[in-house]
């Protein structure tokens, strides 16, 4: 029983210390400002395949610098069918940052990165092929936040993701 509970509180010293951790978020696409993207695009309906926009997308020359939003552990840097290439990074308070539509890959999976780190550039791979270049970006909480839920179409995913506008210091 002891060791159950040693377990036990080692994964909510984890859990706090992951709260605790500052995340100041920055721009992630290298030179852009307020008007490199619309403010309106986050949750919006209809969107696609993915029915509703869950991020914000951040325009700029194929091939412009992309740096971590903030520091933390890349889970995962490869290519998927609709975000192309892709990298995904777990920050401070427990948030996932999605990075999609990259032209180049300059990461890679289990490192660790800080707001300095290149991550890629700027491109239109996945289903961005064909569009303006652009960084797709979400952030998405691991603990959910059950009071943004609403009854708007995929209402419920509310909970889970954050509108990364609200959190970009410009």
């Amino acid at each position: 029983m002891r060791k159950r509970k040693k377990v036990l509180l080692t994964i909510l010293t984890l859990l706090i210390i992951g709260f605790l951790i500052p995340q100041h978020l920055k721009m992630p696409v290298k030179g852009a400002t307020k008007s490199d993207y619309n403010p309106k695009t986050f949750w919006f309906y209809p969107w696609g395949k993915s029915v509703t926009h869950k991020g914000v997308d951040i325009f700029a020359t194929s091939g412009t610098a992309i740096n971590a939003a903030t520091s933390g552990l890349v889970l995962y840097a490869g290519e998927i069918r609709m975000g192309g290439k892709f990298v995904l990074v777990l920050g401070p308070k427990w948030r996932l940052h999605y990075y999609a539509h990259l032209n180049k890959l300059k990461t890679s999976s289990f490192s660790f990165v800080t707001k300095n780190s290149i991550l890629g550039t700027v491109g239109t791979s996945g289903n961005a092929a064909g569009k303006s270049p652009h960084l797709h970006y979400s952030i998405v909480t691991m603990v959910p936040y059950v009071w943004r839920m609403d009854s708007d179409k995929q209402g419920w995913k509310k909970m889970f993701y954050l509108n990364p506008i609200e959190y970009l210091e410009l």
